[in-house]
């Protein structure tokens, strides 16, 4: 632990916080928009990934998840090794992966420009799978860091330092939508852009003194560390890691058998990989875990889905209702509201409590949802958007603020586990499960048009013919359908032009109902907060747990087999 100074937390009772405090701030919040560089860049080209490398909607999904789901694998790994190898050591290794990843990503622009796309794709999709390693990396170390330095005032300071989130989307998507309306400007600049605030966060983070994690200064052991943790939330990890090694090897020639699926004796390696991870924290820990705990990672997983998963998916969703402008926008404008409010999080969350606020957003969001599935202007839109973002807006960080609040004994591993449950969701179920419904809403769309009923044998029972549709199974659970362009063009060759470009219209404009579904994870988000709400009314109200030097608890906090 020689990268970790022992020390007191810096702003510990609400004090104004030196210089170098203040520089160690903002280079995790630089450190942040970093993130948000890497991930908009990459969700800005999934449509000209699409058509490059021709990949249908579930297979775009998979390679936008490969930048996702590993931030889980990288966050929660080193949330169990972060307080031995030091906060520093962990930001280097985030910046040596953003590296990587640029050399990566470029080389592929010009090697599929060569001719070789199936190298080109290789690069971006192992590229993205170090990328998301570096994002995890990164929020591994600074939400400790600054959950640390304002440990009474935890809820408030996570929102200013998770505004560095959209506030990169916004610096991103400004520059990408310039580079994109200027024209002729090759993909590989938009992924190289991710250098610019890499080496400014590493610069300024470099020569920083780490402060220890609050559950190191008081002692807690890293056993109880774990308990906090325990089996009940081993056992989601477990879950999500099998259907993601399947979703990872399904496409490997060994790991196939001969149907050319995965193989049922690999189906039974990685069941077995999970049943050891469950089994590895029953062993050491002997806890189930706590069960509040237990129920926020479940809340976490739609949640993620709802912010990161439609954060990812809208440039192509509203690609078809935009008319005109850059479908970027919509995500620029929502990351703005979202930059803005969450600098003002602490007078809100002092008027409605976290829970309270989680609450409200929640309502917003499947507002928002519902009116954008719906709005067919311009204005419209964006109104709809504004509704959506703001709903959004505190979810994540007071999500952190109050896990950080109610576990302080779980250190860095319950504070990130959290985020990286929710990040490993949306990779593995969120991205793909989108996909899905994009695809099933395109299908419902061209069946509906006139044009395609006309057509003898196209459309049966209220959906297209098996003829025009490929069928397949996302992360292997997933049943879907999907249109095959080729073959509808070929059914649909004898209509006019004008009936042609009514299937083509009501195709493209299909993917923005989708949305209307997505409403259901912020609906199943409000009445969790709404039972815990009820829950810390009947013990007396929401208070924060404090650790004390001598690991003394305030605040009446119980331990794990307590709950």
């Amino acid at each position: 632990m020689a990268a970790v100074q022992p020390a007191v937390p810096l702003n510990y009772a609400g004090a104004e916080p030196s210089r170098a405090d203040k520089m160690l701030f903002w280079g995790c919040f630089i450190a942040l928009i970093t993130t948000a560089f890497a991930f908009i860049s990459r969700m800005f080209l999934l449509n000209t990934w699409a058509k490059e490398f021709g990949l249908d909607g579930a297979q775009v999904g998979s390679l936008a998840g490969i930048g996702i789901w590993p931030f889980a694998v990288s966050i929660i790994g080193f949330s169990l090794i972060i307080d031995r190898i030091g906060y520093k050591t962990a930001m280097i290794i985030s910046f040596l992966g953003y590296a990587i990843w640029s050399v990566m990503g470029v080389s592929a622009y010009y090697v599929s420009a060569g001719g070789d796309k199936q190298t080109a794709y290789q690069l971006l999709y192992w590229g993205s799978l170090i990328l998301g390693l570096s994002n995890g990396t990164v929020e591994a170390y600074i939400n400790p860091v600054v959950a640390t330095m304002f440990s009474h005032n935890k809820t408030k300071w996570l929102n200013i330092l998770h505004a560095g989130w959209p506030g990169g989307l916004v610096l991103a998507g400004l520059t990408i939508i310039a580079i994109d309306t200027k024209g002729g400007i090759p993909w590989s600049v938009n992924l190289g852009i991710i250098g610019i605030p890499a080496i400014i966060f590493l610069f300024m983070l470099l020569p920083r003194k780490f402060p220890a994690q609050e559950r190191v200064a008081a002692g807690v052991s890293y056993r109880e560390m774990l308990a906090e943790f325990g089996i009940m939330g081993a056992l989601v990890v477990g879950f999500l890691v099998v259907l993601q090694l399947m979703e990872f090897f399904k496409g490997v020639s060994a790991f196939q058998g001969s149907d050319g699926h995965l193989a049922i004796w690999a189906k039974g390696i990685f069941i077995a990989i999970g049943i050891a991870i469950v089994a590895g924290f029953a062993g050491y820990t002997k806890s189930l875990g706590r069960g509040f705990m237990f129920v926020m990672i479940i809340i976490m997983m739609p949640l993620a889905t709802t912010e990161i998963g439609t954060d990812g998916w809208i440039t192509g969703i509203m690609e078809g209702a935009l008319h005109g402008y850059h479908p970027g926008w919509v995500l620029v404008f929502t990351s703005a509201i979202m930059m803005v409010l969450r600098f003002f999080a602490g007078p809100i969350i002092h008027s409605l409590s976290p829970l309270g606020l989680l609450a409200l957003s929640a309502v917003l969001g499947i507002v928002g949802l519902a009116s954008l599935s719906v709005a067919g202007s311009v204005v419209a839109i964006f109104a709809a958007a504004a509704l959506y973002a703001v709903g959004k807006t505190f979810l994540w960080p007071t999500m952190l603020g109050v896990v950080s609040d109610q576990t302080p004994r779980g250190g860095a591993l319950t504070l990130n586990a959290l985020g990286g449950i929710g990040m490993l969701a949306v990779g593995v179920l969120g991205f793909p499960y989108i996909g899905t419904l994009k695809e099933a809403k395109k299908i419902d769309a061209v069946a509906a048009t006139p044009a395609a009923l006309s057509v003898p044998g196209l459309v049966n029972n209220g959906t297209l013919s098996d003829s025009v549709l490929g069928k397949d199974h996302a992360i292997q659970i997933i049943p879907y359908s999907v249109v095959d362009d080729k073959k509808l063009t070929a059914a649909t060759a004898t209509l006019s032009a004008e009936n042609q470009a009514q299937i083509k219209a009501a195709a493209d404009a299909s993917a923005q109902k989708a949305l209307l579904n997505m409403a259901v994870f912020p609906g199943f988000m409000l009445l969790c907060y709404l039972l815990l709400l009820a829950y810390f009314k009947s013990k007396g109200g929401y208070k924060a747990v404090q650790l004390t030097a001598d690991e003394t608890i305030a605040a009446g906090a119980k331990g794990p087999s307590e709950y």
